[in-house]
């Protein structure tokens, strides 16, 4: 049974002809089949794997890069394994390398221009070709996080990886969720060394041409990499690289390998200063989680750094309010990354608009929940992950938030499997579409981490009813350990209810036009904003 026009989109319904992303595929069709993803959990073991791919890479192969912060010291793998000297002793084997890097806002606002520039510096040393990229709206970002390795002599290990992990610091933690040993700065609640919950999606198959099409099509925009004159400027005196070098031909896509069908989906502001593969911007992440919510019955999991916005919860919401047997989890931070009443409070004040948004739609069907280690530190959820009814998933890096659905740039990866998964129950949403391998196998994944659960023992968790009380007897249990006085063994699982912060007219009031104008604004053309559309 074909099940992809149902979830999928289109390519009138992505809504920008001006991008090759689809007109590339000879089916006809806005994505690719025979494809093989694999969700990787966790950073140390995708900077493990990083590392040993980018390693067999010789001379002629190419290597590109797109990344929100990339700190040039970080270690993939231990001493010796520093990101910089990866990428640019490939380089020096004659690898072609090529980077775009967010140029960044100031390190002072807890950003990370210097360390964009040395990790480019690095590189373009070596021979390789890395720029800073500023081609976003005011106070927007370059948030895609994707790395594409392709072979000239053996496309068959040919791989792209999609998804939320930065290549910086705090990223290198595990499951044990003790943190990287690396860290950034961050709220003191998460500690000198904070816990990092995250994931990336390893993809081969013809979709890692699409991947590659994202980043040519970045590269090859004739727009500069930015107007700032103060930039510019301060450029010309670094010598800095401002004119990316033609790439190599892209070549084929790589050979059909597997059972997965991905479309990618992705977010670009609409600026004044047109993107030439977007000029009107592009809205696919918003437009895609809205179709795939439409076909929502049974169960919604999202795993996301932020669910602020009151706007895009209401797209959840419209899905509870129309099916009476869905229901919702949300598993994100239990507190934000930052300190300091103008970081904290109104990112507090979005996600209490969002999830009072749920909580009316949904009530007792909606569950929202942190994560923290066995030390009882938070750990800091960065990942970006849904599946809905074990059919349709997303890795990526947008966050359910309007600046990731409207304004900063951002690339997701929306998978269907075309084997069944066998487990009763079969098809959970009722629809005919049947539950699928990789979808179910995510949720399980994730579930068995934050429940202390055995691969064995995960039986009680396919229903989707008992997985939500399974999530909520968990959450409930350590919170009555908690207010014993902790006495006696700790029970299992990591979860915590999240508390929803309240705030006074008064902060209320401050702090509404710093959520709005900075901390969520909104990238659609004016006429879409005032008819609700993406």
């Amino acid at each position: 049974m074909v099940i992809e026009d149902n979830w999928f989109l289109d390519r009138e319904e992505r809504g920008n002809p001006a991008s090759r992303i689809d007109t590339r595929h000879d089916s006809g069709t806005a994505w690719s089949h025979g494809n093989t993803v694999r969700p990787i959990p966790h950073g140390a073991p995708y900077f493990t794997e990083l590392l040993s791919r980018v390693r067999e890479l010789g001379s002629g192969d190419l290597l590109m890069f797109t990344d929100w912060r990339g700190d040039p010291g970080e270690r993939l793998d231990g001493p010796g394994t520093e990101v910089a000297d990866v990428f640019a002793e490939a380089a020096r084997r004659g690898v072609v390398v090529k980077g775009l890097l967010w140029r960044s806002h100031w390190d002072k606002l807890f950003f990370s221009a210097e360390e964009n520039r040395h990790l480019g510096d690095a590189i373009e040393e070596a021979g390789g070709e890395c720029l800073r990229d500023m081609r976003v709206p005011l106070g927007g970002s370059h948030h895609q996080k994707l790395v594409v390795l392709r072979h000239r002599d053996d496309p068959r290990r040919d791989i792209a990886f999609v998804g939320g992990i930065d290549l910086c610091w705090s990223r290198r933690d595990d499951s044990s969720h003790e943190g990287d040993a690396q860290a950034a700065p961050m709220a003191k609640v998460y500690g000198s060394r904070p816990p990092w919950h995250d994931v990336q999606a390893a993809i081969q198959g013809p979709a890692v041409g699409d991947v590659e099409t994202v980043f040519r099509e970045r590269w090859e925009d004739p727009q500069p990499l930015t107007r700032n004159p103060v930039h510019r400027v301060a450029d010309l005196v670094r010598r800095e690289d401002t004119q990316p070098d033609p790439l190599p031909p892209q070549p084929p896509d790589p050979p059909a390998c597997g059972p997965h069908a991905v479309q990618l989906l992705r977010t670009y502001a609409h600026r004044r200063t047109r993107y030439s593969f977007a000029p009107r911007g592009e809205r696919s992440v918003a437009r895609g989680y809205l179709k795939a919510l439409r076909r929502a019955r049974s169960l919604i999991y999202i795993e996301d750094q932020y669910l602020w916005s009151p706007q895009v919860a209401e797209s959840f919401a419209e899905a509870l309010k129309a099916n009476p047997e869905l229901r919702m989890i949300s598993v994100l931070p239990l507190h934000p990354d930052q300190d300091g009443l103008i970081s904290a409070v109104p990112q507090i004040l979005g996600r209490n608009q969002a999830l009072d948004v749920l909580k009316r739609a949904g009530g007792d069907r909606v569950a929202v929940y942190g994560v923290e280690n066995r030390e009882g530190t938070p750990v800091y959820v960065h990942a970006k992950v849904c599946v809905i009814d074990d059919v349709w998933s997303t890795i990526g890096s947008d966050n359910f938030n309007r600046r990731s659905w409207t304004y900063d740039s951002e690339l997701t990866c929306a998978v269907l499997d075309e084997t069944p998964d066998g487990r009763e129950p079969l098809d959970p949403g009722g629809l005919g579409d049947g539950a699928r391998r990789l979808p179910r196998d995510l949720r399980l994944t994730l579930a068995r981490e934050h429940l202390d659960r055995h691969e064995d023992s995960d039986a009680d968790l396919l229903d989707p009813a008992a997985f939500f009380d399974a999530f909520a007897s968990c959450a409930a249990e350590l919170e009555r350990w908690y207010a014993g006085g902790r006495q006696g063994p700790r029970p299992p699982g990591r979860l915590r209810t999240y508390e929803v912060s309240q705030m006074s007219p008064w902060t209320t009031a401050w702090a509404t036009p710093f959520y709005r104008f900075l901390c969520d604004p909104d990238g659609r053309p004016r006429a879409m904003r005032r008819a609700g559309r993406y």
